[in-house]
C-alpha cells in the first residue's frame, strides 16, 4: 500500500503557489458555476482573485453544511494531560527551550479535571499532551483513556505521533478519533521551526495519517498551523492530503480545523498574516470542495468570529477551554499552550449556538450508528 509521502512528492511548493496567485476573477465565476469542485478548482477558490465572491461562496458553503449536518453543531472540550515535551517548536509554549513549570496530571487530577467537564455537559473530550514519550507516552495515554472511558462516548487525543501497533492498543483501549496537525507542509520551513526532537522528522509526522488509517481508527484530524507559510498554499496540500486519505482509508471519517498563530512563550511571528476574511474564505472552499468533512473551530478565535463562523461551514466548536494542564479544576494559573480569544462560558456558547437556531449536539455524530454497523 503507497503512503502519502508518494503523492506528496509529486508536487512543487513553488509550482503550486504560482498557479494559485495566476488565477483571475474570471476563473472564479467558472468554478462557482460547478456542482462538483475538484481540487484544482480548490485552488481557485482559495486565490486572491476570489476575495471579491467570498459572499457567494459563503451562500453555497451555509447550504451544502445544512444539508449534510441540518441544524446540529458539535461542542467538544480539550483536556490537557501534560504540558512536558521533548521537542522544540518555535512557535509553541510547550517549547523544550522554554523555561517553564512542567507538569503531568495524576490519576486523581485526571478524574478531578472529568468530574468538572462533564458537569458542562460534555460528552466528547480531547485529550492533549506535549510530546515526551517518556512522561506521556503510550502507557501512559493507556491508563488516561481506560480511566476516563466509561464517562465520555467519544475520546480523541492530540498527542506525539505514534507507531501503528501503538495506536492500535490505544483503539482497543476505546480510542475514537486521533489529531494530528503536520504544522507546514513546507519540508525546509517545517525543519526551520522543528530543530530538535521527534518532530523534528518531517516524514515520520506527514506518515501519521496512514498510520492512523492502517490501524483502522475511527476519525483522523489534520490542518496546517497558519502563519508559519503562505496559508494558501499549506492549505492546497492539507486538501490533497484529505483526499488521499479518503481514497485510501474509506471507512475512516475525517475533520480538518483551522489554526492560526496565536501569541505564546515562544517568540515567533507569523510569516504571512492570514486575515478574518481569509479564513472565512478557505473555510467555504474546504466545504465547497468536501461536503461530507467535518469543519472544526478552536477558543483561539474571537467572539465574533466563532458567532458567524456556524453560518458558514462550520460543525464542531469548543468552548471554555484551557490550555493548561489541570486548567479547569487542578491548577489553573500554570502555563497555557497559547493564548484563548473566546473565554465565554460553555452555556453562553450553547445559548448562541441555540439564538442562531442550531440544536448542540455533545457527542460525536455516529458513535451509536458506527457501533451497530
Amino acid at each position: 500500500m503507497s503512503n502519502f509521502i508518494n503523492t506528496f512528492n509529486l508536487y512543487d511548493w513553488d509550482t503550486i503557489e504560482q498557479e494559485i496567485y495566476s488565477f483571475s476573477s474570471h476563473d472564479v465565476q467558472e468554478v462557482l458555476l460547478k456542482d462538483k469542485i475538484t481540487l484544482a478548482d480548490f485552488k481557485v477558490l482559495i486565490c486572491p482573485a476570489a476575495k471579491p465572491f467570498i459572499e457567494q461562496m459563503a451562500q453555497k458553503s451555509h447550504a451544502l453544511t445544512k444539508k449534510r449536518f441540518g441544524n446540529t453543531i458539535q461542542m467538544y472540550v480539550p483536556m490537557y494531560l501534560s504540558n512536558e515535551c521533548q521537542n522544540i517548536c518555535t512557535y509553541c509554549g510547550f517549547s523544550l527551550t522554554n523555561k517553564i513549570p512542567r507538569k503531568t496530571l495524576t490519576d486523581k487530577e485526571i478524574l478531578k479535571e472529568v468530574a468538572f467537564v462533564k458537569q458542562l455537559g460534555y460528552d466528547h473530550i480531547l485529550l492533549v499532551t506535549g510530546e515526551a514519550n517518556s512522561t506521556v507516552g503510550v502507557s501512559y495515554l493507556k491508563n488516561a483513556i481506560a480511566l476516563i472511558r466509561e464517562y465520555f462516548s467519544n475520546i480523541s487525543i492530540e498527542v506525539q505521533p505514534l507507531d501503528q501497533k501503538e495506536y492500535e492498543t490505544l483503539i482497543k483501549e476505546g480510542l475514537y478519533a486521533v489529531l494530528v496537525y503536520q504544522e507546514t507542509y513546507h519540508k525546509a520551513a517545517y525543519k526551520t521551526h522543528h530543530p530538535k526532537g521527534k518532530k523534528s522528522n518531517f516524514e515520520y509526522r506527514l506518515d501519521t495519517p496512514d498510520r492512523l488509517g492502517k490501524a483502522g481508527v475511527h476519525k483522523i484530524g489534520i490542518g496546517a498551523l497558519f502563519g508559519l507559510e503562505d496559508w494558501r498554499v499549506d492549505s492546497f496540500y492539507t486538501a490533497l492530503h484529505l483526499k488521499y486519505l479518503q481514497k485510501t482509508y474509506w471507512k475512516t471519517k475525517y475533520s480538518i480545523s483551522f489554526p492560526r498563530l496565536r501569541p505564546h512563550e515562544g517568540e515567533v511571528q507569523p510569516k504571512v498574516e492570514m486575515t478574518d476574511a481569509d479564513l472565512v474564505q478557505l473555510i467555504c472552499a474546504y466545504r465547497l470542495l468536501d461536503e461530507d468533512v467535518e469543519l472544526s473551530m478552536s477558543t483561539r478565535e474571537s467572539e465574533t468570529f466563532r458567532n458567524h463562523s456556524i453560518n458558514l461551514g462550520i460543525t464542531s466548536i469548543s468552548a471554555e477551554s484551557k490550555t493548561n494542564p489541570g486548567g479547569y479544576a487542578v491548577a489553573p494559573q500554570s502555563l497555557e499552550q497559547f493564548e484563548i480569544s473566546d473565554e465565554r462560558s460553555t452555556e453562553e456558547i450553547k445559548q448562541m449556538i441555540h439564538s442562531q437556531g442550531y440544536e448542540v449536539v455533545w457527542k460525536d455524530w455516529d458513535k451509536t450508528f458506527s457501533k451497530s454497523g
